[in-house]
């Protein structure tokens, strides 16, 4: 369920106005979204996410002033309430692990349909991860090409346990209640996941849980409501 009844509050970053014209258009199509302020730079992005602190930021990766990474990195800092989901034309593999280092959400080609691009932002909004599917696919390939270059030590069954229903788009109170602990415990094993595989994001985590065959590739592309 989205976090209230009202609209999905956004703010659009990216430095090309036509671009950026017909996002708000395709995103303001559906009902439950609304552009409330848009930039065309990195700098005013983050002076206005702080101003309007919104549920998500949409934004473009290359822009003048700071970088789409850069915004993320400042909002996980001082508004980690936020989501950012990274909506660019990019899928190079060091793009997308830059950003999803930097804590970004979701991850989007704009190439994607529009009701892709929509569900992305519901899903964000969610507290969900909302990767593109090529953008997915790409990573995944190269982590099963890559060799791995260091040990990697187990999880517990609880730690698999959070894992998996993270695979699956569950948030932190999601998985809670299935697991019948508490947000803190979650965020708790959560974080010695996240220290035991050495990656910086659930989506990662997620990721080299399919590579290491602790999770199912279906699980980690289909998540549930």
């Amino acid at each position: 369920m989205p976090k209230t009844k009202a609209k999905i509050r956004i703010i659009l970053a990216d430095d090309h106005h036509v671009v950026r014209a017909g996002i708000r258009q395709l995103l303001e199509s559906a009902k439950d979204i609304q552009v409330i302020a848009e930039a065309g730079d990195g700098e005013e992005a983050q002076a206005l996410i702080q101003q309007h602190k919104p549920d998500v930021a949409v934004l473009d990766i290359q822009m003048p002033g700071a970088s789409g990474i850069q915004v993320t990195r400042w909002v996980r800092s001082h508004l980690p309430q936020v989501g950012v989901l990274i909506l660019t034309a990019y899928d190079d593999e060091p793009y997308v692990m830059a950003v999803l280092q930097a804590g970004a959400n979701g991850y989007v080609l704009k190439t994607a349909r529009p009701e892709d691009l929509v569900q992305a932002v519901r899903a964000v909004n969610e507290g969900k991860s909302a990767l593109d599917p090529s953008v997915t696919q790409k990573l995944m390939s190269n982590l099963f090409k890559r060799p791995e270059k260091f040990p990697v030590e187990p999880l517990t069954e609880r730690e698999l346990d959070v894992l998996r229903l993270a695979a699956k788009g569950f948030t932190n109170k999601a998985i809670g209640v299935q697991l019948n602990i508490s947000d803190r415990t979650v965020q708790g094993h959560l974080a010695h996941i996240f220290a035991k595989l050495r990656v910086a994001s659930r989506t990662e985590a997620v990721m080299r849980g399919v590579s290491l065959g602790w999770v199912s590739q279906s699980s980690s592309n289909s998540p549930e409501e």
